[in-house]
């Protein structure tokens, strides 16, 4: 792949936007290569849990505008396809079964906000800012709202979509954004050994089964979601690792996923 790269480091698959003299602004063709490249971490059995992350100064300016300029020649149909083209991104990253950390080493603006914003866990410099800037160039957050409404609610996902306004790393944790502020020295060093104790002290399956059923429960009544969740748990008592990981605990045995 040209402007994605991906590698594995001890169980944590590594997808890293390349695209730094563009910084690394999204067009078709990355959205193309994040896909494949987010699809071959979820097949990759010497993947356990992800993290994104990205070359140059920023982590990721949104959508190439140049590349959208060229997309007003297009007609309804063909726009369509391209909004959807990142819509299924955006939903594969969201619904991926593994784990999936922002490693945010710089601004995150726009769609680039949306990508730090949908992965399961942030980590960020304290030097970074984040927004939805679409407002102020006449485009919408079109996409990312559906999945910005859940992670922090409707009043901060207005205070940031219908501003446009950017702020800081801080303010970003405040919000729900992100997880983590940390040094811009200590960031790799701190998302990879958050990534190791997931990747120890957890077991695949049971974070595979939990992430699926946050993404889903959302969406159902509270009797629907209280039925699933009681199939599931009851679904997971039968699982090869929680009988490994019940027998373990009992037995004051460590064990190492």
């Amino acid at each position: 792949m040209e402007f994605v790269h991906y590698e594995i480091k001890e169980r944590v698959g590594y997808i890293t936007l390349a695209r730094a003299e563009k910084r690394n602004a999204l067009n078709y063709e990355v959205v193309t290569e994040l896909k494949k490249a987010f699809a071959i971490a979820e097949e990759d059995e010497n993947c356990k849990v992800v993290v994104l992350r990205a070359e140059g100064k920023v982590f990721c300016a949104g959508a190439d505008l140049e590349y959208i300029q060229k997309l007003q020649e297009n007609d309804y149909h063909e726009n369509l396809a391209d909004s959807t083209h990142l819509m299924e991104l955006f939903r594969l990253i969201y619904t991926l079964k593994k784990v999936v950390i922002a490693q945010i080493h710089g601004h995150a603006i726009a769609g680039g906000c949306g990508l730090a914003a949908i992965c399961d866990f942030g980590f960020t410099v304290p030097e970074a800012k984040f927004g939805y800037t679409e407002v102020k160039i006449g485009f919408i957050p079109a996409i990312v709202k559906v999945f910005l409404l859940r992670k922090i609610g409707e009043s901060r996902a207005k205070q940031l979509l219908l501003t446009g306004d950017l702020i800081s790393a801080s303010e970003a944790e405040k919000y729900g954004l992100v997880n983590y502020v940390v040094p811009h020295e200590e960031l790799e060093e701190r998302v990879f050994a958050f990534a190791q104790k997931l990747c120890t002290e957890n077991s695949k399956q049971s974070m595979e089964v939990t992430k699926e059923m946050i993404a889903r429960v959302q969406e159902m009544s509270l009797e629907g979601g209280l039925q699933y969740a009681a199939e599931m748990n009851a679904i997971a008592r039968g699982s090869e690792d929680c009988q490994r990981g019940i027998a373990s605990f009992l037995n004051k045995e460590p064990i190492k996923w």
